[in-house]
């Protein structure tokens, strides 16, 4: 059953973790206003509505991690990079989440 919201929301934290570990590109789908006001350290903003004009910038990536602020934008940007063929991408949920997971790497340096 747990394997049924994972797939349905994205990685677990410890999956995202490693990928995270191994230089994953990090997006942050929200506004840049949102952005501006707390993110992931070395994340880039790619907000929800301009993907589908930057799909480029997904290409040619190892993996991906796309969050937002509570996980509901990166889940429509996932589906909509996955149409356009691009499957290497892990859903972080939140922004929090994945701010979480960065400063526990770097902790651990």
């Amino acid at each position: 059953m747990f394997g049924i919201f994972k797939s349905l929301f994205g990685a677990d934290n410890e999956q995202l973790k490693e990928i995270i570990k191994d230089g994953a590109f990090l997006v942050d789908v929200r506004t840049p206003g949102e952005y501006s006001g707390g993110s992931v350290k070395g994340s880039v903003n790619i907000p929800l509505d301009t993907i589908p004009a930057k799909v480029a910038k997904f290409k040619g990536k190892k993996n991906i991690v796309l969050f937002c602020q509570s996980g509901g934008r990166c889940t429509q940007a996932k589906s909509y990079l996955e149409q356009q063929g691009i499957t290497n991408i892990f859903n972080g949920g939140s922004w929090y989440n994945v701010d979480a997971i960065v400063n526990e790497i770097k902790s651990e340096q």
